[in-house]
């Protein structure tokens, strides 16, 4: 499949602190998912570079190894805008300084999204993620996840909210 620009009106989104949940499936297509640290949307928007933790994604690694498609769902807190971008695992990198603090900013603004929705920021800290490696992700596609009548279409912006 080719791979698609994220739309301009979606990087500030894909890179914010929403909840980032990535999903693969193993060779007998058993799902997997894990909760990543930050998203960086490429310059030329076809790429996605998705910080994941060593810790808890060493099946996740495996099923990228093996070929596994990957879906990445993102979920803001306070509104449940929701969208989900389906691609394919160009690379596995190891974590930079930059990722590092990528993943910082990432968890202070996730914290501060689950406030707003009444979770205190001491609970919250306690989802400590450091980035144990780093992928490269080409987008193949974008759809709309957030509850209601577009839930499962493809994205467009005239649907954007």
């Amino acid at each position: 499949m080719a791979s698609i620009d994220v739309p301009e009106s979606l990087v500030d989104f894909l890179e914010s602190g929403v909840s980032t949940l990535v999903a693969t499936v193993d060779r007998s297509n058993h799902p997997e998912a894990l909760r990543a640290g930050g998203t960086v949307v490429s310059a030329s928007r076809d790429r996605l570079r998705v910080l994941l933790p060593a810790g808890t994604g060493a099946r996740t690694r495996a099923n990228l190894a093996s070929g596994s498609g990957i879906a990445i769902t993102y979920c803001r807190p306070i509104d449940y805008r929701t969208l989900q971008v389906k691609g394919s695992c160009l690379a596995v990198h190891e974590p930079s300084d930059a990722d590092r603090a990528i993943a910082a900013a990432y968890h202070a603004a996730f914290i501060e999204a689950l406030y707003v929705v009444g979770m205190t920021r001491a609970v919250v800290r306690r989802v400590a993620f450091e980035p144990g490696w780093a992928i490269e992700v080409a987008v193949d596609a974008i759809f709309q996840q957030t509850p209601g009548p577009t839930a499962g279409a493809p994205f467009s912006l005239g649907a954007a909210r």
